[in-house]
């Protein structure tokens, strides 16, 4: 039997509040104590939030729902969702990110802002994962990344509460490596979860790459695994899960995988399965 790698041990992976029977179909899949993360959509509201945060806990898993600083309209209603999550166990950990919205619908403008508020630890809030962007964002310039980033990393650290960076899927792995390495030369030492898509058809997998300014140019792809002459299928992240394991050292300091299920969560939390399952038996 082969020792998994530090990266492959733990993931996580993400949900809507949606996906509750979803959830319940992965659970068999996804050992205790598994962090998933519950998004803040748009097209759902506090009590679908709440609800799936609670059935990840009940299912003897770790929620950590996302907090939405361009979404929510007023501090009213932050205290109110953190006073829900709080109701059903769910405060532990979150996940502190800025939104879409553009103008903001209320008083914060980022993340930052939220975690300024001094509320989250008043409401049992211990620790705080934040977003990282390793190909950066199409709406927001480098600079402004990295001082984001390395403000709120210092605010967390100040306030005494843990931190993870967490951040957006990609599919080239050199540049996720090259930008661990430009996150530990900026001081911040805290977990790094690269985010990887689940197995899901291709075509989806472009269209989100699309969406979200990620880089899916045919040399990246073919390297992940998949050719955009051929968008037929599905592609899973394999091959790039394995080249990062390789490239990582303990230099990189701890890095683990975030999973976007792009392509359902049972499938995602099959195919986690089976791949550490491959990898112990080397």
């Amino acid at each position: 039997m082969t020792e998994l790698p530090p990266v492959l041990r733990d993931p996580s992976l993400e949900m809507t509040g949606k996906d509750v029977p979803a959830l319940l179909e992965a659970a068999p899949h996804l050992a205790l104590g598994t962090r998933v993360n519950v998004t803040y959509l748009g097209n759902e509201d506090l009590p679908m939030r709440t609800a799936a945060s609670a059935a990840v806990l009940e299912q003897g898993f770790l929620p950590v729902p996302h907090l939405s600083a361009r979404r929510l309209h007023s501090q009213d209603e932050l205290e109110e969702f953190l006073a829900a999550l709080q109701g059903v166990g769910a405060t532990k950990s979150v996940f502190a990110v800025g939104g879409d919205p553009n103008p903001p619908f209320g008083p914060y403008e980022d993340s930052l802002q939220l975690i300024q508020t001094g509320l989250l630890p008043k409401y049992g809030v211990e620790h705080v994962s934040i977003a990282g962007y390793p190909e950066g964002h199409p709406d927001i310039s480098d600079e402004q990344l990295w001082s984001a980033l390395t403000g709120k990393h210092l605010a967390l650290k100040e306030a005494g509460l843990g931190s993870t960076v967490l951040t957006q899927f990609l599919f080239d792995v050199d540049a996720a490596v090259s930008w661990i390495e430009q996150v530990r030369e900026r001081g911040v030492d805290t977990l790094i979860r690269i985010g990887v898509p689940g197995p899901a058809g291709i075509k989806r997998l472009l269209a989100f790459a699309t969406r979200f300014g990620i880089g899916a140019n045919a040399m990246i792809v073919k390297k992940y695994g998949f050719s955009l002459t051929n968008l037929m299928g599905t592609a899973g992240p394999d091959k790039f899960i394995t080249q990062l394991a390789a490239k990582l050292t303990p230099e990189h300091g701890d890095v683990k995988l975030h999973f976007y299920a792009f392509g359902g969560l049972k499938a995602t939390a099959e195919w986690i399965e089976r791949f550490q399952g491959k990898w112990s038996r080397r």
